[in-house]
């Protein structure tokens, strides 16, 4: 009974995080968590603003999107510095689905993100996300980044357009940038001015020899302070100035956002049909226009958290489903009041860091802020410039744009650079749910390239310069797409009536295709009563070989016991004045003759090709 009530209680710790720690939280804890919560408060509310702006939906959404993850995540969530909400790249992915629609399909879209997430997790397939390579999330994350700039032109400029696409946005800010808004292009380009400069204050060294300790620390503190609350700052500052200029003038000469809803948001059913066009839209069709976004904006939101937990956890293992588990809530509950699909933001849990935040209690502070900012503050909203909440937008994911990895790419790995560019360019010209299937894809495609060219070392060995045999050592596992690489590379070996040993010390697994294979030329060196022997093959290759390869596998894991069974050979073993002068193994038509001395090196197959004994480990002799 013991046993099992602390498998219990393990369980729970685990998958309900807040109840291992809560009992040991404290006042200091609280004071911390709140006020890195207020802060993250102060920066998500403009953001969220601003992201529901770049969703194609009316502001108050990106609030309603805010709110509940915060609490659900302060019970759920394995990193304390993560905050759960609207970003940019969802709000993106969100405005493809809305284009010339309405807010319930990035409502159900988030509904069945949750959904996705839930199935996802209770079959673990967090490790999914795996399959996706750094290049081709550089490629995906630079080209939205590109996507959300170009998008945002349109409120920096005080134009109006509709647009889908970087193409079509391209070309509508081509034919309307005549019609630019003077007082909105110099309101938006000085807030990116200001929160350019204001993001570098932080790092400004303060020297103060009459105190260094204390004055010195507070003003330290006042410009981070500064720093970090930078977006709502600007925010707050260009509203003031439209609301005077509302009252003095009695009008404002840039775009402001205009009446937002105020109040909490109904918690009501996720829309599962809706009214588009004077006609009802039913659930199936709604299911059919979100095509394959249902499926890519879980993984891609999952992607992101999981990058996010691990880049805070110092180490520490994440654990991956719970991430997903909790990430799927937020989602599945968000959708009952009016959410779109959300996911950990990166800024926002940098500034949660900073803060110093203790647990994910914090996440509450920030939650019941923008309660109250729902409550009571949208009748302000209503002066916020649309240029100020682009430059907000513009001014976070221009740091997005990963270039400064291309030169370590470039000098590790050129062929990295296929799908991070292919990935990059479909996202920017066809869309970013191809972009990133395509980059998989081809990332994948690499993999079996590789997997397909096994590198592959063939010696001559010759033991107490009397016996000789040929060594052929794969230097990994071998599958099904390398295998007929194997196979020429054995056979093209037989032709030179010398005992062949396949060391297996670097091969630890194969699959079924690969045995049979190995079984089928087994049964050529049987047909010729030429030897062919394995050795030092791992449990784990013999426990795939030995019910396939059924007849004449003889495997060795000592090497005297190997030495004994070739010495025997080659006292059996009469001269054959046919064989062929040992020259180069290559199956290619690459064919450079190499001396035949002892452990001189017929080939090695890989790039580039080995050029001393040095660099290979064959067996030792007694």
């Amino acid at each position: 009974m013991t046993s099992k009530n602390g498998k219990c209680k393990s369980f729970i710790h685990k998958r309900i995080p807040i109840t291992s720690w809560l009992p040991r939280y404290n006042s200091e804890m609280a004071l911390a968590d709140a006020i890195a919560g207020v802060t993250v408060g102060l920066t998500v509310m403009p953001q969220a603003l601003a992201y529901a702006a770049l969703a194609g939906l009316q502001p108050q959404y990106g609030l309603y999107s805010s709110f509940l993850g915060c609490f659900i995540y302060a019970m759920f969530g394995s990193c304390k510095d993560i905050t759960i909400g609207p970003t940019a790249l969802m709000a993106l992915m969100t405005y493809q689905q809305v284009v010339n629609r309405n807010p319930d399909y990035a409502i159900l879209l988030c509904f069945l993100t949750g959904c996705v997430m839930i199935l996802m997790a209770f079959l673990r397939l967090g490790v999914l996300v795996e399959f996706i390579s750094q290049p081709v999330t550089v490629g995906f994350t630079t080209a939205t980044s590109v996507i959300i700039i170009a998008s945002q032109i349109k409120g920096l400029l005080g134009l109006s357009y509709q647009s889908s696409g970087f193409i079509s946005t391209l070309h509508k800010i081509s034919i309307n940038i005549h019609n630019t808004k003077l007082w909105d292009a110099v309101l938006g380009i000085t807030c990116i001015v200001i929160l350019l400069l204001l993001r570098k204050v932080k790092d400004i060294v303060i020297i103060d020899k009459l105190n260094p300790s204390n004055r010195r620390r507070i003003l330290s503190k006042f410009l981070w302070l500064l720093s970090t609350s930078r977006n709502a700052l600007v925010v707050v500052c260009c509203s003031l100035i439209a609301f005077m200029l509302q009252n003095n003038y009695g009008e404002v000469p840039f775009k402001i956002t205009g009446s937002v809803r105020p109040g909490v948001p109904p918690v009501q059913l996720p829309p599962f049909s809706t009214e588009l066009g004077n006609r009802t839209v039913v659930f199936s069709e709604m299911l059919t226009d979100l095509g394959s976004s249902i499926i890519l904006v879980p993984i891609i939101a999952v992607l992101g958290n999981v990058a996010i937990a691990k880049a805070f956890a110092d180490g520490e293992p994440v654990d991956a489903t719970q991430e997903l588990f909790t990430l799927a809530l937020c989602n599945l509950l968000g959708s009952f009041v009016s959410s779109m699909p959300i996911t950990g933001s990166f800024s926002r849990s940098a500034v949660n860091h900073a803060s110093g935040v203790k647990t994910t209690l914090g996440g509450i502070y920030t939650g019941v802020l923008l309660l109250l900012a729902l409550d009571q503050l949208t009748p302000y909203f209503y002066y916020i410039p649309n240029a100020a909440l682009a430059a907000v937008i513009i001014s976070a994911v221009i740091f997005m744009i990963e270039y400064e990895v291309m030169e370590p790419m470039w000098k590790a790995n050129r062929r990295d650079m296929i799908p991070m560019f292919a990935t990059f360019i479909i996202c920017l010209f066809v869309g970013v749910e191809i972009g990133i299937v395509v980059g998989v894809c081809l990332n994948i495609a690499l993999l079996l390239i590789y997997s397909a060219k096994p590198k592959v070392t063939v010696e001559k060995i010759e033991i107490d310069s009397e016996i000789e045999y040929i060594c052929i050592k794969p230097n990994t596992s071998i599958y099904y797409p390398g295998v007929e690489r194997l196979r020429n590379i054995v056979l093209k070996a037989a032709k030179y009536q010398l005992p062949v040993v396949i060391d297996c010390t670097l091969m630890e697994d194969t699959d079924f295709t690969t045995a049979k294979s190995i079984s089928s030329f087994i049964k050529e060196f049987s047909s010729k009563k030429q030897a062919l022997f394995f050795y030092n093959a791992q449990p784990r290759l013999l426990s795939v070989l030995t019910p396939i390869c059924i007849n004449n596998f003889i495997h060795f894991d000592n090497f005297d016991d190997l030495k004994t069974v070739l010495n025997e050979l080659d006292k059996e073993r009469i001269p054959n004045e046919d064989a062929i002068e040992l020259t180069n193994l290559s199956p290619t038509s690459e064919d450079i003759p190499i001396n035949s001395t002892s452990k001189d090196i017929i080939k090695t197959y890989e790039e580039p090709l080995l050029t001393s004994t040095n660099d290979i480990q064959t067996p030792k002799s007694n």
